[in-house]
């Protein structure tokens, strides 16, 4: 039976989604986890580290994994692992059980997240391509937003068990249908050739090494360095008035951007171009800091350009890399630098933050998205001279 592209990226988007959940029913609701871990203290945090650290050091083996054993196949592992950590969680366990369910769940997403958007880039077609990759930079902006506006409210009235089982359940789901509409893999299993830690290091040597291959991560590195650590810092030096206010519009003016504005543009730029304007506009914006600019504008304004990294970098490795498999590899660099920034980004602002200011603190993020623009631009050059 044929299947319309749309619906399957966007079955495929719904998998990003839920892979995003798996951070965001622990992010959101997690004064309500501290209620039901009152000992846990400091080591509390380790139930949403935990999902970053397995990405750091194990995104780019996850690329390697899916490459070699079929898209469609982990994909649907990597979903149904998803829904028994759910279901197991909604138990309530004991902390030490919780937290080895987290370093379980983390694999579940890293798979997740380089077999959905690989499947999207060979499901869509050259002119559906850029589009279906900026819909799915979206999905984790968009995943916390259902979370915080329809889930936190359900936990608070019935209990955080039944986030847990939801988000268990819509995961199962997501499995049955993707075994169920998606074509099985071109490529069976190799037999007789287990992955070796070297062919695990060589791969990593062959992606980061690649122009090509590693552009996008490299370039996402120093997008998630500023992301949620701005998203954490940002408000607590705004106003006590506005501060609600404008922690909801960031995610959305980014989202809207990505969405509405990269997608028209990619009919006329490269993807690489977007992201480094995007890098240049968002520096531009920081520095209205010192023309007296009002702080709740230059917040929206910054998290719209930042709509532009964020669409176009997803775009960027169809279009830079031409096989499923450097997809694949790309697809892993870009979780394991992501989860890097995101796990860097938020205690670097901070120290910088208190010992040099609001001011040190911006003109830091400012030199950040300066490193992005002049790394793709070498890189541009690496691949231009191959």
């Amino acid at each position: 039976m044929q299947r319309s592209p749309l619906f399957l990226i966007f079955l495929l988007w719904c998998a990003g989604l839920g892979a995003a959940g798996q951070f965001a029913k622990i992010a959101v609701p997690f004064d309500l986890i501290g209620q039901r871990y009152p000992d846990s203290g400091a080591g509390l945090g380790l139930l949403l580290s935990m999902i970053s650290f397995a990405g750091i050091v194990l995104g780019m083996t996850a690329g390697i994994l899916v490459a070699r054993h079929g898209f469609r196949r982990l994909l649907v592992l990597g979903l149904i692992v998803g829904a028994l950590c759910s279901a197991w969680q909604a138990t309530m366990p004991g902390f030490a059980q919780m937290l080895t369910s987290r370093i379980v769940e983390g694999l579940s997403h890293l798979v997740i997240v380089v077999a959905a958007p690989t499947l999207i880039a060979q499901i869509a077609g050259d002119r559906l391509r850029g589009p279906a990759m900026t819909l799915w930079s979206t999905f984790f902006a968009v995943a916390f937003s259902i979370v915080a506006w329809l889930g936190l409210p359900m936990a608070e009235a019935y209990g955080i068990q039944l986030l847990f089982l939801i988000h268990g359940g819509i995961m199962a789901t997501l499995a049955a249908l993707v075994w169920w509409l998606l074509d099985p893999d071109e490529n069976s299993t190799r037999s007789g050739n287990a992955l070796n830690l070297g062919e695990v290091l060589g791969l990593h040597l062959y992606a980061y090494r690649s122009a090509s291959v590693a552009a996008p991560a490299v370039g996402w590195l120093f997008y998630t360095l500023t992301f949620v650590s701005l998203v954490a810092i940002l408000p607590g030096l705004l106003p006590e008035g506005q501060r609600a206010a404008v922690v909801g519009l960031m995610p959305v003016a980014s989202i809207g951007v990505s969405l509405l504005i990269v997608t028209p543009l990619l009919r006329y730029w490269p993807a690489v171009r977007i992201v480094m304007a995007g890098f240049a506009l968002s520096a531009a914006v920081l520095g209205s800091y010192w023309l007296g600019v009002p702080p709740a504008a230059t917040c929206i304004a910054l998290f719209a350009v930042l709509g532009l990294v964020q669409g176009a970098s997803f775009a960027a490795i169809p279009q830079l890399n031409a096989s499923a498999r450097d997809r694949a590899l790309a697809n892993g660099a870009m979780a394991q630098m992501g989860n890097l920034g995101n796990t860097l980004g938020t205690p670097v602002l901070m120290i910088v933050l208190q010992s040099g200011g609001t001011a040190g603190m911006l003109a830091a993020v400012i030199l950040f998205y300066a490193a992005g623009i002049v790394l793709h631009i070498w890189m541009q050059r690496r691949r231009m001279l191959a």
